[in-house]
């Protein structure tokens, strides 16, 4: 009997260590498992690349993240915007993000300024960087880039720095990280050039040449309304004349290059480059009388080209040096005028701090820039043309890389009230009814109110 109890006792142990071992194995497998789930998030950063630096999931706590952007309602990036963020959050799980963009019209500027006034500020805002946010600006509440940086070194790290320096606010501090910029330049109708033997108004020679051709064969030159939509020939006459470093300038007087530029209104008129009806056309027209090659050029933005519906025979040229003009060949006016800022609020609490730089980042990082972009206007990162541009898209690249400087337009230096009035007179100057210094000292008068 003892002999067997012993044999049956040795059978138990041996049946117990098995299942100790098997036990121990499963522990052990499950740990790994669960080890390398976890090491798959923590490999990840918001620009889709490998970081040990991220900490686990597990350790992190959950975050809501308040945002708030210009990419809402009808625009083109709303739903690419809408894209980054649901990888954002299926990158980094632990961050909610409630988001409320909106059109950025009047009315939403205005909510966002009392946002501001009375501490209901978001976390992250994709905002104006130029005299438009002075309202949000004087409430003091964005943390600086080189802020940020000192924290997280990486911060904006595929932004230009041309493009950063563009963003800056007015008084000169980088707080906002851009994604896209605008450029304005003159479109063409290549093939009405081409049929009359035209060569490309790349110079004040072949500007005037190509006004009294056209004008003979019944196209009109220009296609503009300047009772309505004169803004574009504003700024390039007056940066012509001026150079960008006068251009740029708020002057309290009116300047003789700037009077300069303004009367180059009326030679234009009085050469016929414009419709005959352009005092009381609106712009949609004017815009069609160019898409239908009924008029030879037009001036306009970046975002004009993809209402264009010829891509193929639509070039975009830089508006040449107009006669004494002080500008160099390929002056441009655009810029940058929005970007991602971080408020103080966020910046103060270190998981909802991280969970804002992430968020940033994954918005302005060189892919995010690429999609944003698409071929129009101006990029913040470098980028590469996609392979689906159209002939019209890659001219527009070329003429903003082609540019010798980029100067922002009248309007992000001086007051509202000033600007409109400085609009509304331009029929005057081009019929001659009021000299430029007239309108230009009444411009300046009510922007130093």
């Amino acid at each position: 009997m003892a002999n067997q109890f012993a044999i049956c006792n040795g059978v138990s142990m041996k049946i117990a260590m098995k299942w100790l071992s098997l036990l121990l194995t499963v522990v052990l497998v499950l740990s790994l498992a669960a080890c390398s789930s976890r090491n798959k998030y923590n490999g990840i950063d918001a620009f889709g690349e490998e970081d040990d630096n991220i900490e686990a999931e597990g350790e992190k706590n959950p975050v809501t993240l308040t945002t708030i952007s210009m990419y809402g309602g009808t625009d083109p990036n709303a739903a690419n915007y809408q894209a980054v963020i649901s990888q954002f959050m299926e990158d980094y799980p632990y961050i909610t993000v409630e988001d409320d963009s909106q059109a950025a019209d009047q009315d939403w500027k205005t909510r966002i300024a009392a946002d501001f006034a009375v501490g209901n500020e978001p976390d992250v805002i994709q905002y104006f960087t130029d005299a438009n946010a002075s309202d949000v600006l004087a409430a003091e509440k964005f943390v600086t880039i080189d802020e940020i940086k000192a924290e997280y070194p990486d911060y904006a790290r595929d932004t230009l720095d041309s493009a950063l320096e563009a963003a800056a606010n007015p008084d000169g501090v980088r707080r906002a990280v851009p994604t896209t910029g605008y450029w304005e330049g003159l479109f063409c109708n290549k093939d009405l050039f081409d049929n009359y033997g035209l060569a490309l108004p790349t110079t004040w020679e072949n500007m005037v040449k190509a006004i009294e051709v056209f004008q003979a064969k019944d196209i009109i030159p220009i296609a503009v309304s300047l009772n309505n939509v004169p803004h574009y020939w504003v700024e390039y006459l007056m940066l012509s004349a001026a150079g960008p470093e006068e251009y740029t300038k708020v002057p309290k007087t009116a300047p003789a290059d700037w009077c300069k530029g303004l009367a180059m209104f009326k030679t234009l008129r009085d050469m016929g480059a414009f419709p005959v009806d352009t005092d009381t056309i609106d712009n949609d027209l004017a815009g069609e009388l160019f898409k239908t090659k009924k008029a030879a050029m037009q001036l306009d933005g970046s975002w004009y080209a993809s209402g264009i519906t010829d891509q193929i025979n639509t070039v975009v040229v830089e508006l040449p040096v107009i006669p004494g003009g002080k500008s160099k060949p390929g002056a441009m006016v655009g810029g940058i005028s929005s970007g991602f800022y971080i408020t103080k609020k966020a910046w103060e609490d270190l998981d909802t701090r991280d969970a804002a730089v992430q968020f940033v980042m994954a918005n302005t990082n060189k892919e995010a820039v690429s999609m944003y972009w698409g071929g129009n206007g101006q990029a913040a990162a470098a980028v590469s043309p996609s392979s689906n541009m159209t002939p019209l898209g890659l001219s527009g690249l070329q003429y903003s890389d082609r540019a010798t400087s980029s100067s922002p337009p009248t309007d992000s230096r001086i007051s509202q009230e000033a600007y409109n009035t400085l609009i509304a007179g331009i029929v005057d100057i081009s019929t001659g009814t009021k000299a430029p210094e007239e309108l230009l000292n009444e411009v300046l008068a009510i922007n130093a109110k």
